[in-house]
């Protein structure tokens, strides 16, 4: 069954904020904090361990992150993906591609093209990269960079090399990085035998155990950006050592001067066409923030429909669209597993 709830606000914009329930208690365990920037934005992790210190921990972050950079990240023009990008077929990737590479392909599969990370060329060519202006992309400039766009234009040697049909196929693991990451960052805490923590990178989160403050499992409000001076929410969420990611279209879009439509951030690989969209929103809840994230990302743009049932089929996945209709109300769409408040 699909819950619908019907005329919330016009617009959207998602922002998780950390919800703690227990009132203050000087008995209650204190949360142990630590905060930073990473991958391009903030991050923020919440343990408890009663022997470890944030001392402990700053430097090992600090190099997991500098070794997912130097794999994943097409910001470095000396990382492993930039090198694979300008042509490298001699390279051996590291544990961090392979693991990526091997759920974009397994993702791929399953939403049938719509998660496609080769869409790179087609997001910098409409201007949806950071910084860059939004243009307009010509028929024949789309069918052009379709020709090297596609996953299937790729694969994975038994010596760890990747091989590109055409030189022109560009990666960008920006739509399952962060939450690799934050799966990384997780894994790490679980080898130091932490049992109770939040992990959190630019709003892509995996949560294991209670909140040490209230013995209730770690809570995360979904943020309404309308608000007034009170602050208010769309949804809280209680998450159950799980992941949570979310996709949204309403931070850069153009405005199509002929029919006023808005042309926003997602592109459909199948396509090539940056297309006006009504969903503002997708959050998706699975086992590992990377299947989460790459999920949020391919739901934005497949028929709700066609991803209603890809949700229903798989028990580890569960999801929740923010739909604006034509008369301007909107829809709250969950999945039937959804934890709703």
């Amino acid at each position: 069954m699909w819950l619908i709830s019907m005329d919330y606000k016009k617009y959207f914009s998602f922002f998780f904020l950390l919800v703690w329930t227990s009132c203050q208690n000087p008995s209650v365990t204190e949360v142990q904090k630590l905060n930073g920037v990473a991958l391009g934005t903030r991050y923020s992790i919440r343990y408890h361990h009663p022997s470890l210190s944030l001392e402990d921990f700053n430097k090992s972050i600090d190099s997991i992150f500098q070794v997912i950079n130097q794999s994943l990240s097409t910001y470095l023009p000396e990382s492993d993906i930039s090198k694979i990008n300008q042509g490298d077929s001699l390279l051996a990737i590291d544990s961090h591609f392979e693991k990526v590479y091997h759920k974009t392909t397994e993702i791929w599969k399953k939403t049938a093209g719509y998660f496609d990370p080769t869409v790179g060329a087609l997001v910098n060519a409409y201007g949806f990269g950071p910084g860059k202006p939004l243009q307009s992309v010509t028929d024949f400039q789309r069918d052009s960079i379709l020709e090297f766009t596609g996953w299937d234009k790729t694969r994975l040697t038994s010596q760890r090399t990747v091989q590109k049909q055409h030189p022109q196929v560009y990666f960008d693991f920006n739509a399952l990085a962060k939450g690799y990451a934050v799966d990384v960052l997780a894994d790490f805490l679980r080898t130091k035998n932490v049992n109770s923590f939040l992990v959190e990178i630019g709003g892509e989160i995996v949560a294991q155990g209670k909140s040490p403050k209230s013995n209730n499992y770690w809570k995360i409000a979904i943020d309404d950006p309308k608000q007034g001076e009170m602050r208010s929410f769309v949804q809280v969420i209680e998450l159950r050592d799980q992941a949570l990611a979310t996709s949204g279209n309403y931070r850069k879009f153009s405005v199509d001067q002929t029919t006023g439509k808005r042309l926003v951030h997602s592109i459909n690989p199948k396509t090539g066409k940056a297309f006006p969209s009504n969903v503002l929103s997708v959050s998706v809840l699975a086992l590992d923030c990377m299947t989460a994230d790459a999920y949020a990302t391919a739901l934005m743009v497949m028929p709700l429909e066609q991803g209603q049932k890809l949700i229903q089929a798989d028990s580890n996945l569960e999801a929740y669209w923010i739909i604006e209709t034509e008369m301007g109300a909107v829809e709250e769409v969950f999945s039937s597993g959804f934890p709703i408040k």
